[in-house]
């Protein structure tokens, strides 16, 4: 399964993996029925989770809601640390994951905007570093794994600073690869896909942040918490959710 799964998402393009992987993999979850680990976003237990990534990691993905250890890490931290589920927001989500877009709408209904630049699951089409939305519109906004694709992160982070309210915040997660280094490596002249996998971690990324990814958003103008919040959970938790140990939800505020 996992050498499947790495083929898919290898040379598969993304929008095509977004509108039919799931409808794929509610039939393996079958398979996978059992008691072992649980999803938080779906509440769907498991045997195991699915494999997933191009260098596979084992009890990885939700084969239910297609979420991913750092989904439902999220996923607790907005439960257990924000009023995210309390009450209505106004809310973007770059880059909508499937996993949260119809639990995330149910309860934000029409102030709840889904864009990306080429994702069919997005109702606004844009590009992250100049949005059709007027400064402090947004309580809350969603941008994961996205600003390791983009040309200039910087203008990026300035872009999301500047649409959000004052007093909202921000999830930005990035890809952490371990050992991180000191500072960020960027290379415009590295252009081709085996080039940038080997340089930055994957063929469609133009970048890979390092210890400086904090300070990089501070200077967008973010406050920014490192937050640990899985260190705060019981180990047969984390375990149970299959949660990433060595990632920190990236809290920002305005």
């Amino acid at each position: 399964m996992k050498y499947l799964i790495s083929f898919f998402i290898r040379y598969i393009p993304r929008k095509y993996l977004q509108l039919f992987s799931h409808w794929v993999l509610k039939i393996v979850a079958v398979f996978y029925t059992g008691n072992k680990v649980t999803c938080p976003v779906c509440d769907h237990s498991f045997r195991k989770f699915l494999p997933y990534g191009r260098k596979a990691r084992t009890n990885a993905l939700c084969p239910n809601c297609l979420a991913l250890e750092r989904h439902r890490l999220m996923w607790v931290f907005l439960k257990r640390e924000t009023d995210f589920f309390e009450k209505q927001k106004k809310v973007l989500h770059i880059a909508p994951e499937i996993c949260f877009i119809d639990k995330f709408e149910a309860i934000h209904k029409e102030d709840y905007i889904t864009a990306d630049i080429e994702s069919p699951l997005a109702k606004v089409k844009l590009d992250v570093h100049e949005m059709p939305f007027e400064n402090n519109q947004f309580d809350v906004v969603f941008c994961n794994h996205v600003l390791e694709h983009v040309a200039d992160d910087r203008k990026a982070m300035s872009e999301i600073h500047r649409v959000l309210k004052p007093g909202g915040f921000a999830i930005l997660q990035i890809p952490l690869f371990h050992p991180l280094k000191d500072n960020t490596f960027e290379d415009a002249s590295i252009i081709s896909p085996k080039s940038r996998e080997k340089a930055f971690g994957q063929s469609d990324h133009v970048r890979m942040f390092g210890r400086d990814y904090a300070d990089r958003l501070r200077s967008a103008g973010f406050n920014v918490d490192e937050n640990r919040y899985i260190e705060k959970m019981p180990l047969e938790e984390v375990n149970r959710f299959a949660l990433p140990f060595d990632e920190p939800v990236f809290y920002c505020t305005k």
